[in-house]
């Protein structure tokens, strides 16, 4: 008698899937109380008010030396760009959020297509992903202007928001469903060297520009001009080919979502199961303590994968961008608030329940927060020197004012993140697993709020430096004092908050649950 599930049986099993998801965003809502519960609303209201504001006012913009046909022919790279954001951090981060973690599964297991599909839904709550989209909507408001035709326009971009996130999903699925099998890393890590290598060989042959121009996205914006020309016909065709392909991009991520759940995640499980030989004895109780954060940021999969996107990926961009050094200071601000994004803005959840320990032992709580503070600074100082030495091999041999203003700016932007980030981790803790390489450091929407005001920080800073790299070096360093004295005194009254035992069993409670 054949033991194959029969069609019905496959199709009741993806209702049942579909259904989860409701009650599982209901469960994690019902984790809010009181004020976050207000925050919550309050942050979903305003990210849908900027979307629509984003979508609508640049068209009432008039053209200046940026014209509405220099920004139609950038519309086709712009889509391509969302979807290799979107693959690449959901690639890094082993097949995108999870919305339920993986302890909490234990307890209500959840069907693969449930967790694919909650991995869809936290997709947007990520701040690179919406700056890319506001800026989409932005640039096509603008290129269309403000006509009744405008929200025809909008559609397709919307649309390939959506399939951009489902493709790259799919993808991402793939990715891990390779990681995790027969020499998984040894094959992933040569697909990226492969991939590597045939964009510094489009990069270096010039051919990248032409092949953005001729990239299938070029439909899209084909679609945009059609919407807005009330093209029914052919605006419908182009809408009816991206449901198309979203709805199969799902399908097929949910399948081969099923078929990773089958595979144990061979790098967390190596991890866990590895055996470290013992080191000498450290020197004095600081280096031991740094010794202990260290290992615990480059032992865990989702942070190595991270600084390694991190680190490169910008680079990279920059490389293929051809930015003078005065631009270079954006890159420090971009680098650190990722890296702070991926564990910093809750470092104490690193300890888990290893935090109970740490507690115990007899040295100054304060030696034990300014460990953790040069353990952070010196992660994402690491992943910023990489970036800038990509960035900086095309751009010449800098002047003494450029390279001081990169400097400067790189010092500045490490010490406002770090600052910034051990503040939120001793007011705010949660309780985490990041030992996952789907966990992340804080829920999604706090991620989105921590991310927005890093990036407004570090961002702002690292303009006011590429105004300085066109002066005189000691413009820079001028400037850097007030900023960095302003962020020791963030640090020391935080350490000094850290010391109170009050406020310290509370966070190591917090993370230890």
């Amino acid at each position: 008698m054949p033991t194959a599930r029969f069609s019905t049986e496959v199709w009741s099993e993806a209702g049942r899937s579909v259904a989860a998801v409701g009650p599982l965003l209901s469960f994690r809502a019902a984790g809010l109380r009181g004020r976050a519960r207000t925050g919550a609303v309050i942050a979903m209201v305003s990210l849908l008010v900027i979307t629509v504001l984003a979508a609508w006012l640049p068209g009432y913009l008039p053209e200046g030396d940026l014209t509405r046909g220099d920004v139609l022919l950038l519309l086709p790279t712009g889509y391509v760009t969302v979807l290799v954001v979107s693959l690449v951090s959901a690639a890094a981060s082993g097949g995108g959020r999870e919305l339920l973690p993986r302890e909490q599964g234990v307890a209500f297991p959840v069907s693969p297509t449930t967790d694919h599909l909650g991995a869809l839904l936290m997709a947007p709550l990520n701040i690179a992903w919406l700056l890319q989209s506001w800026t989409l909507l932005a640039a096509t408001a603008f290129v269309v202007g403000v006509h009744p035709t405008l929200v025809l326009a909008q559609i397709p971009v919307l649309l390939w928001l959506a399939t951009a996130t489902a493709l790259a999903q799919m993808v991402s699925w793939a990715v891990e469903w390779l990681r995790r099998g027969p020499n998984g890393r040894l094959v992933v890590r040569v697909l990226i060297v492969v991939l590597a290598g045939a964009l510094a060989a489009l990069i270096s042959t010039g051919a990248l520009v032409p092949l953005l121009d001729h990239s299938p996205t070029v439909k899209i914006t084909l679609g945009v001009l059609e919407g807005a020309g009330a093209q029914w016909w052919r605006w419908l065709q182009v809408v009816v080919v991206e449901l198309g392909i979203e709805l199969a991009a799902v399908i097929v991520g949910a399948y081969v979502a099923g078929r990773v759940a089958k595979r144990p995640p061979r790098d967390e499980l190596r991890v866990e199961s590895s055996v470290q030989a013992p080191r000498d004895e450290p020197r004095s109780d600081l280096v031991a303590l740094m010794r202990t954060d260290r290992m615990s940021i480059w032992r865990s999969v989702p942070l190595r994968r991270g600084l390694g996107v991190l680190a490169l990926l910008p680079g990279l961009v920059a490389l293929a961008s051809d930015l003078d050094w005065s631009m270079l200071c954006i890159m420090p601000g971009l680098v650190c608030s990722g890296g702070a994004l991926l564990f910093g803005v809750n470092s104490w959840s690193l300890d888990g329940r290893g935090a109970l320990w740490r507690d115990s032992l007899p040295v100054d709580p304060k030696l034990t927060f300014f460990s953790r503070v040069a353990v952070l600074a010196e992660v994402l100082m690491f992943a910023t020197v990489i970036t800038l030495v990509l960035a900086a091999l095309r751009t010449g041999v800098p002047s003494v004012s450029q390279l001081s203003a990169v400097v400067c700016c790189t010092v500045v932007v490490a010490l406002q993140v770090v600052s910034g980030s051990l503040r939120w981790s001793v007011r705010r803790p949660f309780s985490v697993d990041l030992r996952s390489a789907r966990a992340t450091p804080a829920p999604p929407l706090t991620m989105v709020g921590y991310s927005a005001r890093l990036a407004l920080v570090t961002t702002t800073t690292g303009l006011l430096f590429g105004v300085t790299s066109h002066v005189s070096w000691e413009w820079s360093v001028l400037l850097a004092l007030p900023f960095a004295l302003f962020s020791a005194y963030r640090l020391t009254s935080t350490a000094a908050s850290w010391a109170d035992p009050v406020v310290r069993s509370k966070v190591v409670a917090t993370v230890a649950s």
